[in-house]
């Protein structure tokens, strides 16, 4: 028993060098002792964190074996699992409701975006109208119905249409 502890004698660890903790005192020193670390090993690849997927709850159980309720005949320790299978349940269906509301919002902001093109082009269509009875008024440098005499052909006009 004692060749074998004698034969498994380690050789010292080397020391490490003491480092002095400092805490960051603000947002840039913890940048700057981050840095600083990331600098000691340039040829260490460093990890980037990637976007985080999307949450999803996790889908209901097909088949529950321990059915349990609030009832007064569950034991006080059961109270606990109740209360966690409730609030896993409830997130699940908020965020089921808030889904369906984001998909509802997609849909209207679509809808909203297609009536605004057919407001605009209903727009344009009517300026150009109005536009080409501007250019009809405007004969010899002065606008016809500003006149006096086209003002009197117009209520001769309706005045002698309703008489016939």
């Amino acid at each position: 028993m004692a060749s074998s502890a004698a034969s498994s004698v380690r050789p010292p660890r080397p020391k490490k060098e003491l480092q002095v903790l400092i805490i960051p005192k603000n947002a840039a020193e913890e940048q700057k002792l981050k840095l600083e670390w990331l600098m000691k090993n340039p040829d260490k690849a460093v990890p980037i964190l990637g976007k985080m997927s999307k949450w999803a709850p996790r889908p209901p159980p097909e088949f529950v074996q321990d059915v349990m309720g609030s009832s007064a005949g569950a034991g006080s320790g059961k109270f606990h699992v109740y209360n966690h299978l409730c609030l896993r349940e409830y997130q699940r269906q908020n965020y089921m409701v808030a889904m369906v509301e984001k998909k509802l919002d997609a849909e209207f902001q679509k809808r909203l975006e297609k009536n605004k093109i057919a407001a605009e082009k209903q727009t344009a269509k009517h300026q150009k109208k109005c536009q080409k009875l501007k250019e009809k008024e405007f004969v010899g440098g002065y606008a016809m119905r500003t006149t006096p005499r086209w003002r009197l052909a117009v209520s001769q006009k309706l005045f002698w249409s309703h008489r016939q």
